[in-house]
């Protein structure tokens, strides 16, 4: 990938609230020393330590190939359903050891939801797909229909659909089906949002719409997002990680590591030189 020197972009619509959060000091993910090797041998991840930060979004980013994605399903788990991985090191979500073998991970996905790269919403209506895990949870009428509305203002989606709530949800655009998505993951009140490459297929105008709807829901939410761009990462970060080869090179506030980087690498990717 070949990345051109950060432009300055388009201003999104402002949002609901102020973005600027106050740290409460503690993460709210703690990472150490975490490395994860697949069955064929590839080390996707070497010794990676990382602090995530509560209310804030933290951008991973970097070349294909440098763990990004396999950190964020590391996060919630996911990595166990995948055959032949090995993991060694620790995560802690608020002081909790998510790597316990004892863990209820049914509980641990409803507390770190996850939003992919390609929208896949479920074969119902627009609003079934909100609320579709409350059901299965069993949560009564009155808390669906809320979360179904607040869900969907927090995605930036509500005042586009909320006269076709009953339609199918594959009547949606692409940028619609993903902040559908979102608002899916929302429903559910989860205290971490993930995200993997989440506009990698849309427009510049869904773009940002859901780059819009980051800002608004890290004001509940914490938010650790794998964004397709270099461009992307710049504009959304609060905190910013360069991955490369499976090695975590640099953190940094977002507005300082983009303009100034202090390793090398980072600097060469972030201006183009390499990528």
């Amino acid at each position: 990938m070949t990345s051109a020197p950060v432009p300055a972009l388009p201003k999104l619509s402002p949002p609901a609230a102020p973005t600027e959060v106050p740290s409460t000091g503690a993460p709210k993910i703690r990472i150490e020393h975490l490395s994860v090797q697949y069955a064929d041998g590839t080390e996707s991840l070497r010794d990676i330590s990382l602090d995530i930060p509560e209310h804030q979004i933290t951008v991973l980013f970097g070349p294909a190939g440098g763990g990004k994605s396999t950190l964020l399903r590391s996060l919630n788990r996911l990595n166990d359903v995948v055959e032949g991985v090995r993991q060694s090191g620790k995560i802690f979500l608020d002081g909790e050891d998510l790597t316990r073998p004892n863990l209820n991970v049914a509980a641990l996905r409803r507390r770190v939801g996850i939003v992919f790269a390609q929208p896949v919403p479920l074969p119902m209506s627009i609003a079934k797909n909100v609320i579709y895990g409350l059901e299965l949870a069993g949560a009564p009428a009155r808390q669906r229909q809320e979360a179904l509305q607040r869900s969907l203002e927090a995605a930036a989606l509500w005042d586009e659909v909320k006269d076709r709530l009953h339609e199918p949800a594959s009547s949606l655009s692409g940028g619609q089906q993903q902040r559908l998505c979102l608002a899916r993951v929302l429903a559910l009140e989860p205290e971490v949002v993930l995200l993997d490459e989440p506009t990698s297929g849309l427009d510049p105008i869904s773009t940002a719409k859901v780059e819009e709807s980051l800002q608004r829901i890290k004001r509940q939410y914490t938010v650790v997002i794998a964004p397709h761009s270099v461009q992307q990462a710049a504009r959304i970060a609060d905190l910013a990680a360069f991955f490369l080869q499976g090695e975590l090179i640099e953190v940094g506030p977002g507005p300082q590591l983009f303009v100034a980087a202090k390793d090398k690498r980072t600097n060469d990717y972030v201006t183009g030189r390499f990528g």
